[in-house]
């Protein structure tokens, strides 16, 4: 498992770290109104088709992925895509709360999936797999710290300044990054050994069972964070709850993603492996879940809670499934790591795909249990992964 070679570069961690924490800052701020700007736009809560449009691009991309990474290599990959979103948000700032909007809000999400994608093949060129609990850990805490900041301070600019409010911010930020990474992350263009097609990489990875399992893994995830980022605001708007009171909820239950991740990742470095803990985070993660679909309660501190309880559970798979995955490759697996990153716009592709029919005959409620009954379906593929040993295993 650790036959590969590798070397860590610590100086260059920390400042894919920052890059990270100030892309999890900015990612946030939109994350929790885009499906409420979508909402503006069309008039509607079945808002599915135009994430469904959005990821079948990303999902193109990511096929091919480890092609453009062999020509350009990954910082130039990095930073175009923050450029591009740099665009996107100019261009949802020109034309706020508008069909003429909405190439942007594609093209934003769709640039914002290839720069976290370059940025963790990065992060992993510098890894070493002893330690990927504990630099994806920390890696995941600084992102998620950043992340944390953004839900208050964005529902704050959107009942003060409406969408421009954000849309400014946004694009400073993003501003800001684009010039750090043309700084301090370049000269990472390590290129690819080998050309492949994406048949060949398709064959190359189902014949490995356990990134087969991992990938579902994944996909549970994302299928949890798809339908839970667009449809949450949105419920609770409708129960009356105000953006004041959503922005307290959706901070209060981003803090698990700060406190666990890093102890979670040392713990599976050094004693026990991911697996035991994957299980016990996806029982988890259906619970609360199922809770949201169940609780009819006014009081938003009930919701908070349910809201932090799955969230203890995201943060704990988020970890575990990284660090599992990145243990078992290494940084010239771009190919891997493309077919990996597919995870998400495939669960968005399908969760858009199966809300937007669900829609049309039931409320956004009956949405909490489909997501509820696919976290509990990963239980199966987790309990099947071969384990990876931890330090105390090797030391035994």
């Amino acid at each position: 498992m650790f036959g590969h070679e590798e070397k860590i570069d610590r100086k260059r961690v920390h400042l894919i770290n920052i890059t990270s924490f100030l892309m999890g800052f900015n990612a946030s701020l939109l994350a929790y109104v885009m499906s409420y700007y979508l909402k503006e736009v069309f008039g509607t809560d079945n808002i599915g088709v135009i994430y469904l449009l959005s990821y079948l691009v990303i999902l193109l991309i990511l096929l091919h992925v480890h092609k453009i990474i062999y020509y350009f290599g990954k910082s130039f990959v990095l930073h175009v895509s923050i450029f591009l979103k740099t665009l996107a948000v100019a261009g949802l700032l020109i034309f706020p709360v508008s069909v003429a909007g909405i190439p942007f809000f594609v093209l934003y999400i769709v640039t914002g999936t290839l720069a976290w994608t370059a940025l963790g093949a990065i992060l992993e060129s510098f890894s070493l797999d002893r330690e990927s609990g504990r630099i994806r850990g920390m890696h995941l805490t600084i992102m998620n710290a950043g992340y944390l900041m953004g839900p208050l301070l964005a529902t704050q600019l959107l009942g003060d300044y409406g969408f421009n409010g954000v849309f400014m911010l946004s694009f400073l930020v993003y501003s800001v990054i684009f010039i750090f990474t043309l700084l301090f992350i370049r000269k990472t263009n390590h290129k690819f050994k080998k050309k492949i097609n994406a048949m060949d990489m398709l064959k190359k990875v189902i014949k490995r069972k356990n990134i087969m399992r991992i990938y579902y893994v994944s996909f549970a995830l994302e299928f949890f964070y798809a339908l839970m980022t667009i449809y949450v605001p949105l419920y609770l708007l409708e129960k009356g709850f105000t953006w004041d009171e959503l922005g307290m909820a959706f901070t209060l239950m981003l803090v698990p993603f700060v406190l666990v991740q890093y102890p979670m990742g040392l713990i599976a470095d050094k004693k026990t492996g991911e697996k035991e803990f994957l299980l016990f985070s996806f029982f988890i993660l259906g619970i609360s879940t199922l809770m949201f679909y169940f609780s009819e309660s006014p009081d938003i501190m009930v919701w908070a809670t349910i809201l932090i309880l799955g969230r203890i559970g995201a943060a704990l798979v988020e970890l575990l499934r990284e660090s599992y995955f990145f243990k078992r490759i290494d940084g010239n697996d771009v190919d891997v790591m493309g077919f990996f990153g597919t995870a998400r716009p495939v669960a968005y592709i399908v969760a858009t795909s199966i809300s937007s029919v669900l829609l049309l005959f039931f409320s956004v409620k009956w949405i909490f249990l489909v997501v509820a009954v696919v976290c509990f379906s990963a239980i199966y593929p987790t309990f099947r992964l071969a384990d990876n040993k931890s330090e105390k295993d090797f030391l035994s």
